[in-house]
């Protein structure tokens, strides 16, 4: 069986130990074992679940569907059809994303497509900047 410090675990699995505390304090990573020196000890289920949330949020999941996803994986014997369903909602975030992010992409060439190379005074990029209405979409606003 595998013991790591806390340190030793964020090497293998590249989550900053502040990360793990924070994992640690709301719920998503189990206390580890303590040595007579109040030293935490990690084992292979804990270096397991840190990769599970580090892959997890690596794909943009938020802290509450990793819980929830975790909670799934504890219970093996279910359907999958709820962690599905997690995915979806992800997947449909990350559609929304991309969609905004085109239409930040498009404004952002037509700003400078429209700048001349004038002076900051007759500048089409800062105009634009000043004033929303100038913009060709409104759907980059937030």
């Amino acid at each position: 069986m595998a013991d790591y410090t806390i340190g030793a675990l964020s090497r293998e699995t590249g989550c900053k130990v502040p990360t793990i505390r924070y994992y640690e304090k709301v719920g998503l990573m189990p206390e580890p074992a303590r040595t007579q020196g109040n030293q935490r000890r990690y084992g292979e289920k804990h270096r397991q679940r840190l990769a599970f949330i580090r892959h997890s949020r690596d794909l943009g999941f938020s802290p509450d569907a990793i819980r929830e996803l975790l909670t799934l994986s504890d219970n093996p014997d279910q359907s999958c059809e709820e962690a599905d369903a997690i995915a979806q909602r992800q997947l449909e975030v990350v559609e929304t994303r991309l969609a905004q992010l085109a239409a930040l992409k498009s404004e952002l060439e037509h700003m400078v497509h429209q700048c001349k190379g004038g002076t900051i005074a007759s500048c089409q990029i800062i105009e634009i900047l000043s004033d929303h209405e100038l913009c060709i979409t409104h759907e980059h606003a937030h």
